[in-house]
């Protein structure tokens, strides 16, 4: 079995999703990774050391800037041409945007934001989550044709790397007529924390916060143990915090390893939202708001009290 891995980079680096898929269970299928835009060239030592056999690189000029649908045609091409029989990309948002319009372009079967995919034989099953991360449920592909799928960031354990092993590497040509869209402006977020969707600790407030002012109780708390902020939908749609911020069913899917909540009662659309988080913690003056039923710890107080007093000893810990 031929796998084909989508390497999304920045910077000449190794996106941390994409480092989590060369965790996956493949078996003895044949790995290759493509890497589309500049800087391919610095990620091959990385994937050849994770376990791929072949690094493809595609480069041209109308992907400098490209849009999802330069991207999505340059890779329908040489997926064609290399013809594997799973396709794997992070659930990020240029994952998000490029599987369906690959399993579209090409007749596809098409599972997204999976946790777990599996290579048994010549049998592929992944499980992903359903009814608002309640459940979940494996997804069996029935026939030969090719399987799109995407995995969920912070559900797979990277692997360490082994110096010992390499890659191939190939350059591929595409053609990329007529494009409809045309990339503008990249607005750059002055936000130094991480992203939520990919940061190791969340902390998130909700809207008893009381004002946009107000979070820097949280941020201040964030930034002394290395952590990413989020918000609930109703802090966001108060005002208090962008929507880049916010997680749960209409914001965004998040599987940190410490997920601390402050504030947040824990309706069902934020639960849906971190509720594959491995260890949570709620904080929050109701010993009945259903966040508890969710946590690992929970801590019955105001926030306004709590909060402040972990960061002194998060600094305390520090040595700050």
């Amino acid at each position: 079995m031929k796998v084909l891995i989508i390497a999304e980079h920045k910077n000449g680096q190794l996106s941390e999703p994409t480092r989590e898929i060369l965790g996956l269970s493949l078996g003895q299928a044949e790995v290759h990774a493509v890497a589309v835009g500049e800087g391919g060239e610095s990620l091959v030592g990385s994937l050849g050391e994770r376990g791929v056999a072949k690094v493809h690189l595609i480069n041209s000029p109308a992907l400098t800037s490209y849009t999802g649908e330069s991207l999505g045609q340059a890779l329908g091409q040489f997926i064609q041409q290399l013809a594997p029989d799973v396709v794997l990309a992070a659930h990020t948002p240029q994952g998000r945007d490029l599987a369906p319009r690959l399993a579209a372009a090409l007749d596809a079967a098409l599972a997204t934001d999976c946790i777990q995919v599996s290579l048994d034989g010549g049998q592929v099953t992944a499980r992903r989550s359903v009814y608002a991360g309640k459940a979940t449920a494996e997804v069996e592909f029935t026939d030969d044709s090719l399987k799109v799928i995407t995995v969920r960031p912070r559900t797979v354990n990277p692997p360490e790397p082994d110096a010992t092993r390499s890659a191939e590497v190939t350059e591929v040509s595409v053609e990329l007529p007529g494009q409809k869209t045309a990339l503008k402006e990249i607005i750059v977020s002055d936000n130094v924390r991480p992203d939520v969707t990919e940061a190791a600790i969340i902390v998130t407030g909700g809207r008893s916060l009381g004002s946009a002012e107000n979070f820097s109780i949280i941020e201040n708390f964030a930034d002394s143990i290395g952590a990413a902020v989020g918000s609930s939908r109703a802090a966001v749609d108060a005002g208090y915090r962008p929507y880049r911020d916010q997680v749960g069913q209409t914001g965004k899917v998040v599987s940190p390893q410490v997920y601390i909540a402050c504030g947040v009662s824990g309706a069902i659309q934020h639960l849906a939202g971190m509720r594959t988080s491995k260890h949570i913690v709620a904080i929050n003056t109701d010993p009945d708001a259903p966040i508890f039923h969710l946590a690992d710890y929970g801590i019955v107080g105001d926030l306004f009290e709590v909060v402040p007093q972990l960061t002194e000893a998060a600094k305390k810990r520090n040595g700050s």
